[in-house]
Formats: structure tokens, C-alpha cells, sequence
């Protein structure tokens, strides 16, 4: 079977004014001075540096990926995020067809307690998180939520949700605010950094559907649409990662593959703008000289405040 590999890298640009650099030529004109080992050091050398700097501007934070797209295996991709203090760790489907990150609750009460995939799902409990909150109707942070038509007020007055997918399978439950940790690459160096930052994400009581099944169950979803609510979108907003991303997914053996928010600058690694559209999915556009398997992504058109 021949492998397939999928890339995709996405960024977005706000780039105004233009600006005009004088080069000057570092090497010299005759080719007989210069061997091409010298030349092959120097130019893995300036792929060092260009790593180093990209890293110290911007952030990079990295998720590995499970799964495959054989349906004889999993069927789905997923990741492992850490939410809560201290911190749990979750398993998550990565969809890109929705934008709210959801995990199951303690107290739901037909959530899925064990997986066909031999994965053990994780439940939160808010009062298990020293940090956890629970967003109430009232809170500016539920106007979001109640303007893409997804969001409710609960009899406690709590902020809730319903979201809906395509196989006509449904989650419930309650915006939650608590910190969400990943691992961010350090400025000139490949050591991952422990951080953390509050998001905004769901708490799920309530499944119907497919979602109730246990051959897929993993812990929840990590929508990563172009909502302002995507964890993508938040952690964007406020700064801590720019407006990049790339997943490869691996489509041979076991599956698996790596997913990138930020930019990384290294050989072999393309990026490419969304073409603009009216469609409420962002799409990509290829070189005809490379071959990937089209993939149309989504992202917030504007920075969330939260």
C-alpha cells in the first residue's frame, strides 16, 4: 500500500506596509574557493539560526497525534490535552468541522464509561480544579456563545450549550473557564516549556447519537474551527501563539502524526495563505508540482476578546 501523507500549514496575514532590505553577498563570487561541504554546513547552519529566531518571537506549541483514517483501526485522530489544576489529562478528537474543545463530565449521565479503542475516557469534575468556573448566563463571557445561536441559560443560571454535528449526534452541557496546559518550545532550543493559559470550553452532562457508542469513545472533541471559541482562536487572541498552524497525518501502519500551533521555520516546511472566501470554511490552495490531499480548514476572521 502506498503511504500517504497529509500536510497541510495554514497562515493567516495582516501585513500592511512593505519593507526593503539591502543584501550584500557573504560568499564569494568565484565557485572554485567554496566546496560544497562548506556550502552545505552554512546553509544548515542558517536554517539553525532562522530556527532559533522563529522561536524566540513566536511561541510553538506541539500535540502529538493517535489514531488513523482506517476505519479497521480507529477511524479518527485524536490528541492528549491537559486541563484543570492540577492538571488532567484528556484524550480528544481533533475535528476541524467545529470550533468548541468539550470533554465529558462526572455527572453525565449517558456518557460513554469505556471505549471500543482501548482508550480509558477521562471525566472532569469542576469541583476536582482549583481553578475551575463555571461561566453563568450573566457573565460577558456567555454573549459569544448565545450570539452563534449554540448556547442557553440554564435553570441555575448557568451558560449552556448544545452542539450538533453532521451524523445528527449531540453533547450538552456547560461552559467552563479553566486553565488549559501545553508545552511551548524555548527560544533557541528544542526544550518544551510547561505552560498554561484559561479557555473557555465545555463540560458535556448529556449525549445523544453516535456520541453515546462506545466504538469511537475517546473523552471528548477539540474543535479547532474558526470560531472565536476554538482553542486555536484564544490562545491566538491573547498573543501567546501566532495565527499558524500545520498537522501532518500519517495515513500508513498505525497512523499517528504531529500537530504545530505556531510557526516553525525549517526546511521542507511550506506554509501557505487561505484563499479568500465567502464560504464558512477557509480553504487551500497547492503548487501543482506538490501533491497533497486537499483539505479545507477554518479559522475566527477577527480576534476574540476573552
Amino acid at each position: 500500500m502506498t503511504a500517504v501523507m497529509m500536510l497541510a500549514a495554514v497562515f493567516l496575514l495582516g501585513i500592511d506596509g512593505a519593507a526593503v532590505f539591502h543584501l550584500e553577498r557573504t560568499l564569494p563570487l568565484s565557485s572554485n574557493s567554496t566546496s560544497m561541504e562548506q556550502l552545505i554546513a552554512r546553509d544548515r547552519a542558517r536554517h539553525a539560526r532562522i530556527l532559533r529566531e522563529s522561536t524566540a518571537v513566536h511561541g510553538v506549541v506541539s500535540f502529538p497525534v493517535y489514531g488513523s483514517a482506517d476505519a479497521d483501526l480507529f477511524g479518527l485522530y485524536y490528541t492528549k490535552i491537559k486541563l484543570g489544576s492540577p492538571p488532567r489529562e484528556f484524550k480528544v478528537v481533533i475535528d476541524t468541522g467545529s470550533d468548541v474543545l468539550w470533554v465529558m463530565s462526572n455527572t453525565c449521565v449517558n456518557c460513554p464509561r469505556s471505549s471500543n479503542l482501548q482508550i480509558q475516557p477521562t471525566f472532569f469534575d469542576t469541583t476536582a480544579s482549583s481553578t475551575a468556573r463555571v461561566i453563568p448566563c450573566t457573565h460577558k463571557y456567555c454573549a459569544p456563545f448565545n450570539q452563534s445561536g449554540t448556547a442557553w441559560c440554564s435553570r441555575n443560571g448557568q451558560c449552556g450549550y448544545t452542539i450538533r454535528y453532521l451524523d445528527s449526534s449531540a453533547t450538552s452541557g456547560v461552559y467552563v473557564k479553566d486553565e488549559f496546559h501545553f508545552d511551548s518550545l524555548l527560544p533557541g532550543s528544542g526544550i518544551a516549556n510547561c505552560s498554561s493559559a484559561p479557555i473557555l470550553f465545555g463540560v458535556s452532562t448529556y449525549q445523544s447519537g453516535y456520541l453515546t457508542s462506545t466504538d469511537f469513545t475517546v473523552g471528548g472533541i477539540l474543535g479547532f474551527g474558526r470560531g472565536d471559541l476554538s482553542v486555536f482562536s484564544q490562545l491566538s487572541s491573547r498573543g501567546l501563539i501566532p495565527r499558524v498552524f500545520s498537522h501532518c497525518l500519517r495515513g500508513e501502519g498505525s497512523g499517528g502524526g504531529i500537530f504545530v500551533m505556531g510557526k516553525v521555520l525549517a526546511p521542507g516546511i511550506m506554509y501557505t495563505p487561505l484563499v479568500p472566501s465567502q464560504s464558512v470554511f477557509f480553504h487551500l490552495s497547492f503548487s501543482a508540482k506538490y501533491v497533497f490531499i486537499v483539505i479545507t480548514m477554518h479559522f475566527a476572521k477577527k480576534k476574540a476578546k476573552f
